[in-house]
């Protein structure tokens, strides 16, 4: 989708020069609730874009703490229709850009086109499913990219450099960068090769680049906004929500989002 919210919002990042926030909350996690006064505190605190996980019984690509999330909010019910509510409810009090983090299960069990327009009537910008990489199915690959969602696409440390680059051109509102092979999950140290790594893959990519997997501490937030367009947080905020609720999730974010703010990566 030509000039979306994520576009206009990493436009601005460009412009000032520095790199963006992306945290990532498991919807239903440990209650709807919880969700709402997540997405609601996070979009104050100043996120550029917020990932949306719907909870999915077999999350593969993620480690014990999005997997325990992901069971938790399904154990408590948690259905896609919720999860669009609570999107539609964050969207009638702001503009950040969200993008529907999923597996396809959920994609299929709707009907594609039915799960894109809902998702886009609840007011998503972008989705990222984690379980179709390129080639793996064109004909929804391409229903995807001509969808009004920004389709969002993995890159591996793994990944060839000329499949990077078709990845890149391949994708909308911005790549994801895996800052690691494995699971996602709170590090304590952050590879040494990941600068390197992507500024390769900027160095090709039409969109910009989002870095994830790992990245935990503010520390950890400055270095990969040094290297990328932006840094993804997921487990360590989904780990504070378990140790200190909302108020201490928030008050991580607002470390990570100070710390990114203090770095120029123009």
């Amino acid at each position: 989708m030509s000039h979306s919210r994520i576009e206009a919002r990493f436009a601005e990042l460009a412009a000032a020069g520095r790199p963006g926030f992306i945290p990532y909350v498991t919807a239903g996690y440990p209650t709807l609730d919880h969700t709402r006064d997540l997405l609601a505190g996070l979009a104050e605190l100043g996120s550029d874009v917020i990932e949306l996980g719907i909870p999915f019984s077999d999350p593969m690509a993620d480690g014990p703490t999005i997997q325990r999330s992901s069971q938790g909010a399904l154990d408590n019910g948690t259905a896609v229709d919720d999860v669009f509510g609570v999107l539609a409810e964050l969207r009638r009090a702001s503009e950040v850009p969200v993008v529907i983090f999923s597996y396809l299960n959920p994609l299929y069990a709707r009907g594609v086109e039915n799960f894109v327009r809902e998702a886009v009537e609840a007011g998503a910008d972008g989705i990222l499913p984690t379980d179709l990489p390129l080639d793996a199915d064109p004909e929804l690959e391409a229903r995807l990219l001509e969808s009004p969602l920004d389709f969002v696409r993995l890159i591996a440390p793994t990944t060839s450099p000329a499949r990077v680059r078709r990845i890149a051109r391949a994708s909308r509102g911005f790549v994801y960068y895996i800052a690691r092979t494995g699971v996602t999950g709170a590090r304590i140290e952050l590879r040494s090769e990941l600068a390197r790594e992507a500024g390769a893959v900027r160095a090709v990519s039409p969109v910009p680049v989002a870095v994830g997997f790992g990245v935990s501490t503010p520390e950890h937030a400055r270095a990969v906004g040094a290297a990328a367009d932006a840094a993804v947080v997921g487990s360590a905020l989904v780990n504070r929500l378990d140790e200190a609720g909302v108020e201490g999730t928030l008050g991580l974010a607002a470390q990570l989002r100070d710390a990114l703010n203090t770095v120029e990566n123009g």
